[in-house]
């Protein structure tokens, strides 16, 4: 007597891992963004008060290995050269650090959404995705 075998279904979907992870913005995380952002418009931190409200984005891309972060700096209203510099070219920073690596490498973006304007470095469509912005952009939503 042949006993009857019952196979159970076996499941072709899978489950794919995601790519890039938007992270929390931690102090530590927001001091380096900071004072990475103001030795790149060569200004002591002093000359900035912060970032721009709601416009700091943090994110992980594990295709990369790759950590991309935007955000914008808030001049001090007692630096005139901050200011002036905000006025002249924005001060909207994209920035990229290598897994493993401690320094952050900044990019201006000041003149972000304006019409004939090219981003200064391709963020993975990944990481804009869990950032809510469009496509092949390099600024936030409500600014393109």
């Amino acid at each position: 007597m042949l006993a009857a075998c019952a196979h159970a279904p076996t499941s072709t979907t899978t489950t794919e891992a995601k790519v890039a992870t938007r992270l929390p913005v931690t102090i530590k995380v927001r001091h380096g963004l900071f004072d990475a952002a103001a030795a790149y418009h060569q200004l002591p931190a002093s000359d900035f008060t912060g970032f721009l409200a709601n416009k700091t984005y943090y994110a992980f891309d594990s295709k990369t290995n790759v950590y991309y972060a935007a955000a914008g700096l808030v001049a001090s209203p007692h630096s005139l050269q901050a200011q002036i510099g905000d006025q002249d070219d924005g001060a909207y920073n994209l920035f990229t650090r290598a897994k493993g690596v401690s320094s952050w490498t900044v990019y201006n973006d000041g003149l972000g959404g304006a019409q004939d304007s090219t981003c200064p470095i391709s963020i993975p469509n990944d990481v804009l995705a869990v950032w809510h912005w469009k496509a092949e952009s390099c600024y936030p939503p409500s600014q393109q």
